[in-house]
């Protein structure tokens, strides 16, 4: 079976934003953004509303979101709301999926959080990566099946990490419930996770006109950094040993680090694509993953096998707590 060709675009990795959709019309489009009020999430926010999309914002803080609802409020075609949703705690996600009221034409996969430094789990008892960034958006997006297949043409846009590449999903303890914890490796398999859901996404809903779509926003300097002690933030080159802080060159604004999830979300270079991963707003190369590892995405991130394994073990997961 011959592979597809690798997805190229015009853009770069400086290309903001705002920037890819120029020209483009969202008008009618509903769309969901996760942890959308900061970061990344806010300029993905930003782009979409102002090409003509109504976002809402979905946060576990919806007071973060009422700038952006005010800049929006004014006579434009593009509107911001707000919708609490806290992704670890499985009620939260339960009550956003039941207060949705008709189609959802893109859902960005925004929110997540990155090397807690001691094992925490969610109300529901599982480790808090996993509980936050992936089974918390597994549980919204089956949630909001029914809503994307009513769009007719709807995108799911999950946001991973090169921390995949040397962490593939660990099946035997998925909670660190027998291994010691380690928060990195904990952050990379959560990412694994994000793309395999994706995989999954791509091989069940196809027929309903979903398509799913991963991705590393590269690095951007923003509040999920928070759990970073000095000795990281200075192996990342973003702390001197003054201890003040510095940006590289390799670091990219947060509009820039929003670009390539606008571009899986609304772009019409992508129209129809599915189950691929991006950076830099094109495809990435697939490699073979690992430690050494510094770019493309791991083919343990893309195995269609262990995409069905994990789908099955989230329902599973999920089910149990709800029985």
């Amino acid at each position: 079976m011959t592979e597809a060709p690798r997805l190229t675009t015009p853009f770069t990795a400086r290309t903001s934003a705002a920037e890819i959709l120029d020209g483009v019309d969202l008008t009618g489009r509903r769309m969901i953004v996760t942890g959308g009020a900061s970061g990344i999430g806010l300029e993905t926010t930003r782009a979409l509303a102002g090409a003509g999309a109504e976002v809402t914002v979905a946060t576990r803080d919806p007071r973060l979101a009422e700038p952006l609802v005010a800049e929006f409020a004014g006579d434009g075609p593009g509107s911001v709301r707000t919708a609490a949703l806290d992704l670890n705690d499985l009620r939260s996600v339960d009550a956003f999926v039941a207060a949705w009221q008709g189609p959802v034409h893109a859902v960005v996969a925004n929110a997540g959080i990155m090397a807690v430094p001691t094992r925490q789990v969610s109300p529901e008892g599982w480790e808090l990566q996993l509980a936050t960034n992936y089974l918390g958006h597994f549980a919204l997006l089956r949630g909001l099946h029914a809503g994307l297949r009513a769009a007719g043409s709807a995108r799911v846009v999950v946001v991973s990490s090169g921390a995949h590449l040397a962490h593939p999903f660990d099946f035997d303890d998925p909670q660190f419930e027998r291994q010691a914890y380690d928060p990195w490796v904990a952050y990379g398999r959560s990412k694994t996770a994000d793309v395999l859901l994706t995989v999954g996404i791509a091989r069940r809903w196809a027929a309903d006109g979903v398509t799913a779509n991963g991705l590393s926003p590269g690095y951007i300097m923003t509040n999920l950094q928070r759990h970073l002690d000095d000795a990281t933030l200075r192996a990342f080159g973003v702390l001197d040993e003054a201890g003040n802080r510095t940006e590289p060159d390799y670091f990219k604004t947060p509009a820039q680090g929003a670009s390539t999830s606008v571009l899986l979300a609304a772009s019409p270079l992508v129209e129809g694509v599915t189950g691929r991963y991006f950076d830099d707003n094109q495809e990435a190369e697939v490699v073979a993953g690992g430690p050494e590892a510094t770019g493309g995405v791991a083919r343990h991130a893309l195995d269609p096998a262990a995409a069905d394994r994990l789908w099955a073990y989230a329902e599973t997961v999920l089910d149990g707590v709800r029985r």
